[in-house]
């Protein structure tokens, strides 16, 4: 049977994707330490997603490797070699505020740990599709620099330019601009898996995401916008607004949509491409806008605050231009928009409550 091995398999993206490609006939070695719980705390812990796999999931088996070690990551491609059809990367350190505290683990994560997976990926299994999770804090600041015109409850791109109809598309430079240490060292691993596809011919896919959610999502305060925005007006917990008003927009997809891509791009790989993939206009939103969406489908007041200086790198507006991927793969569609989605985190947050 031929294996999917899936990083980062107990979180939101990882667990989706070990769930739709056990449905798609793979055997599923999911890879897992839970650092998420060292990165966030245990609210964020990935275990009892982990167990939940190996309940529903006839052919799935847990590995608690440590990608940062290469001993670790060889053994592991070593012992299942050429069966591993598939490599879906989406273990990370996804915080740009937490990697600032630690720049040597969060490159060791992002960065070197993708380097590992590529290379044993490379020597065991090099006909294996490859894709990475990368995202939109490749492009650092530069959105920011974009002609923006202040709304009542968002900022907007101008309508003169050319990204105000379906957003930024992947000619956005890279360069000159303020990434964060986390989006530095994903800007290193995003180059890399371009790097191998297009130097060794590899299967590799880079998807730059916006903002992933879902039902699944473990949301803490420093990662997972929506997930924790909910969590917070469910539970009476205060949430802080970083700047910019409130109005800063970001796109929203959810965790089905953004892995139905993923089992496309492994049906039909193309070498070495780059995706920007997010809600785009499709489904998008301000915090302020946020806040009123979940208010409305809990019931609930949320108790904020707004502080006033923004965070160091953060985006003002970004909504993600899916036409290229859409061009490569036409039958690819959105199955959630931003309602049905925050009705589905808010159902999970008060099962959860």
């Amino acid at each position: 049977m031929k294996i999917a091995l899936v990083t980062g398999s107990g979180g939101l993206i990882g667990s989706e994707t070990c769930k739709r490609l056990h449905a798609e006939g793979y055997a599923i070695v999911g890879v897992d330490n839970d650092m998420r719980a060292y990165f966030f705390g245990e609210e964020a812990s990935t275990k009892g997603t982990r167990q939940l796999l190996r309940k529903q999931l006839q052919v799935y088996h847990d590995e608690p490797a440590d990608i940062r070690d290469w001993d670790a990551v060889e053994f592991l491609f070593k012992k299942f070699g050429f069966a591993i059809a598939a490599v879906v990367h989406t273990a990370a350190q996804p915080s740009h505020d937490w990697a600032a505290k630690e720049p040597l683990t969060d490159f060791a994560v992002n960065a070197q740990g993708t380097m590992y997976l590529l290379e044993a990926t490379r020597k065991y299994c090099p006909e294996a599709v490859f894709i990475f999770t990368s995202t939109n804090k490749v492009y650092g600041d530069t959105p920011n620099r974009l002609p923006l015109v202040e709304k009542e409850t968002r900022w907007e791109v101008d309508e003169s330019h050319p990204y105000f109809a379906k957003g930024i598309d992947e000619s956005m430079s890279i360069d000159s601009s303020k990434h964060s240490i986390f989006g530095a060292n994903k800007v290193a691993a995003d180059i890399m898996v371009q790097e191998y596809g297009r130097y060794f011919g590899m299967k590799t896919g880079v998807f730059r995401g916006g903002c992933l959610t879902g039902p699944a999502h473990a949301g803490a305060e420093l990662h997972g916008f929506l997930a924790y925005l909910m969590k917070c007006t469910v539970t009476g917990r205060p949430y802080n607004i970083y700047g910019y008003k409130g109005k800063q927009v970001r796109d929203n997809i959810h965790s089905h949509d953004l892995v139905d891509a993923f089992v496309k791009f492994i049906k039909n790989p193309r070498p070495g491409e780059v995706y920007n993939i997010g809600g785009s206009r499709h489904s998008n939103c301000s915090m302020l806008e946020a806040i009123k969406m979940c208010e409305d489908i809990s019931g609930n007041k949320l108790d904020w605050n707004l502080l006033d200086d923004n965070r160091i790198g953060d985006h003002i507006w970004y909504v993600s231009d899916v036409s290229k991927f859409q061009s490569h793969y036409p039958d690819w569609e959105y199955k959630y928009d931003l309602k049905t989605t925050l009705e589905e985190i808010y159902k999970a947050c008060a099962l959860t409550k």
